[in-house]
C-alpha cells in the first residue's frame, strides 16, 4: 500500500479545499462548543491550511440517520456558531448542492480565506450508497480534499471513499496523529498489551477476535457479557476475561471489577473503548469509575476512544492521565483489528 501523501506536500495556494470533518455527536453533546474535542480537532487543519495559502474550504460532514431525505431537525446549520467560536472565523452555511450558487458565494467571499459549511451529507442519498456521481458533484466543488474524520473513515461513504480518489487528497493533522498513536498497539514491546472493549452495540463482538490478535488479554464489559451464551468460547479462552453481571445487568460485578483491576495492573500498554457500565446513573457507575480510574493510575501507556468513553474519562476528572484519547470508537475498533480503515485506503489507491 502506498502512504498517503502528506498533508505539507498538498499543493493548496490559492485554491479551495474540502475538509470531511466529524460532527455526528456533536450536536448530542452538552459540552461547551470550546471544549468539545471533535470541534477543537478541527481548528490545527483548518489553520495549517490557511497558513499555507488556501483560498477558501468547505467543511463536510453527516449528523443523524435521516436515510437520503431532508430532516430539518438534523440540519447542520445550528453548528454554524459552535464552529465560529471554536475556529474563531466566519462560517457561511450551503444548504444545497447548487453548483451555480457556491460558486458564486465562493466568488463573492474570495480572498478572504472562507469557511463554508455544507448541510448535512446524508440529506442526499448518495452518500450513503456511496454514488460515484454525488461524489463527483462534491468534487467539482473544490481543488483539493483532506479526511479530518477518523471517527468516520470505517464507513463507505461517498465522502470517505470515492471522493478523495477525484482530487489530491491527504489525512488531516489529527487523523495522522490518530493513525501514529494506535498503531503503537501492533507489535508493542511494552507488554501485556490489554484491551477494555464494552459497551451495548453487538456489532462490536465482530472484533473481539481480531483484538486477541494484537493483545495479551481482552477485558469484555459492558452489555456484552450478556449477549455471549455460557458455552461461548470467549468464555473457555484465557485471552479474554468476561465479567459477570449484576442482575439488573446495568454494570460488572464487584468480583468482575476486581479481576479486571488485576490485569490492569500487570499491563504495560492499554486500550480503552466503551464505558464499564450505565455510568450516567450514580447506581450503575461503580464499574466504570474503578476500572477507568485504576487505567488512569497505570503507568502502562494508555489510549481511550470513543464517544461515551470521553464523557466518563472527564466526569472523573482523569482526562489529562492517558496518552492518547481519540475521538473515534467504531473506527479505533476498526484499525486496531485491520491496521487500516477505508478512508486511509482510499488516499493510498
Amino acid at each position: 500500500m502506498t502512504p498517503p501523501k502528506k498533508i505539507e506536500d498538498l499543493d493548496v495556494l490559492n485554491k479551495t479545499g474540502i475538509v470531511r470533518v466529524d460532527l455526528d455527536a456533536v450536536l448530542d453533546d452538552e459540552v461547551e462548543p470550546r471544549k468539545n474535542l471533535r470541534l477543537l480537532v478541527i481548528k490545527p487543519t483548518v489553520d495549517y491550511l490557511f497558513q499555507k495559502g488556501a483560498s477558501s474550504l468547505i467543511l463536510i460532514a453527516h449528523y443523524g440517520r435521516p436515510e437520503g431525505k431532508v430532516v430539518p431537525e438534523l440540519s447542520l446549520k445550528s453548528l454554524v456558531q459552535p464552529l465560529k467560536d471554536v475556529l474563531e472565523r466566519n462560517i457561511f452555511f450551503i444548504d444545497s448542492l447548487n453548483f451555480d450558487e457556491i460558486m458564486r458565494l465562493k466568488e463573492e467571499k474570495k480572498g478572504n480565506q472562507s469557511v463554508f459549511l455544507l448541510e448535512n451529507l446524508r440529506f442526499w442519498p448518495g452518500e450513503e450508497s456511496n454514488d460515484i456521481n454525488f461524489a463527483k458533484n462534491l468534487a467539482s466543488l473544490s481543488d483539493f480534499y483532506v479526511n479530518e474524520a477518523f471517527a468516520s473513515s470505517h464507513r463507505e461513504h461517498a465522502s470517505i471513499v470515492s471522493l478523495p480518489k477525484l482530487l489530491p487528497s491527504t489525512l488531516g493533522l489529527r487523523f495522522e496523529k490518530e493513525v501514529e498513536n494506535l498503531s503503537r498497539l501492533f507489535d508493542s514491546q511494552e507488554r501485556p498489551v490489554v484491551v477494555i472493549v464494552s459497551g451495548t452495540k453487538k456489532d462490536k463482538l465482530s472484533y473481539l477476535d481480531g483484538l486477541s490478535k494484537i493483545a495479551d488479554m481482552v477485558l469484555i464489559g459492558g452489555r456484552f457479557p450478556d449477549y455471549l451464551p455460557d458455552d461461548s468460547i470467549y468464555r473457555r479462552d484465557n485471552r479474554f476475561l468476561v465479567a459477570r453481571l449484576n442482575p439488573d445487568k446495568e454494570d460488572i460485578t464487584i468480583h468482575s471489577i476486581e479481576d479486571f483491576e488485576r490485569e490492569i495492573k500487570r499491563a504495560k500498554t492499554i486500550a480503552l473503548i466503551g464505558p464499564i457500565g450505565k455510568y450516567e446513573e450514580e447506581g450503575h457507575r461503580l464499574g466504570t469509575k474503578r476500572v477507568f480510574e485504576a487505567v488512569a493510575d497505570s503507568f502502562a501507556f494508555k489510549i481511550a476512544g470513543g464517544g461515551d468513553t470521553i464523557k466518563a474519562i472527564e466526569m472523573f476528572g482523569i482526562t489529562s492521565k492517558f496518552d492518547w484519547i481519540s475521538v473515534g470508537g467504531g473506527a479505533v475498533l476498526e484499525f486496531l483489528t485491520k491496521r487500516s480503515l477505508p478512508g486511509i485506503e482510499s488516499l493510498s489507491n
